[in-house]
């Protein structure tokens, strides 16, 4: 085999259609385009959502609410679910064991709803003013 003589598979390459090429063709004058307007001419495409002119559906249509994307790796849990863990150290992955917070979470806030039982010591984690005091006046303590 030589690489002169490679051809492609019989039938696997149609040739082009050759438009403008006399009334016999059937492809003649216009081209297979119709006659005059925007797409008829070279270069002539529509951009995508454009409607003649008309205020386009994506404008017409309301836009409205948001969606965070850092909401997802964010958690907050309350001083009173604090109770169910065993007085100690506690750090997000304490609380991602416990199943306390989702396993996304990057970061955990602290906020005051209930009371604090036990002496916790809380590190690597976010705290309210309240729940600071909570867990003070509980016996436990704050690390950053």
């Amino acid at each position: 085999m030589k690489l002169n003589t490679l051809k492609p598979s019989e039938g696997s390459n149609p040739s082009a259609k050759r438009v403008g090429r006399g009334i016999g063709s059937g492809f003649g004058k216009t081209a297979g385009r119709g006659h005059k307007g925007q797409k008829s001419r070279a270069g002539g495409s529509v951009a995508v959502g454009f409607e003649g002119g008309q205020m386009p559906i994506q404008r017409r249509l309301p836009k409205r609410g948001f969606k965070s994307s850092q909401k997802d790796y964010k958690d907050q849990i309350r001083t009173s679910e604090l109770n169910k863990l065993p007085a100690g150290k506690i750090d997000l992955l304490t609380l991602k064991k416990e199943n306390l917070v989702s396993e996304l979470a990057l970061s955990v806030k602290i906020f005051l709803s209930g009371e604090v039982k036990n002496k916790y010591t809380i590190s690597g984690l976010g705290v309210t003013k309240g729940a600071k005091e909570a867990i003070e006046a509980a016996g436990g303590k704050i690390e950053s």
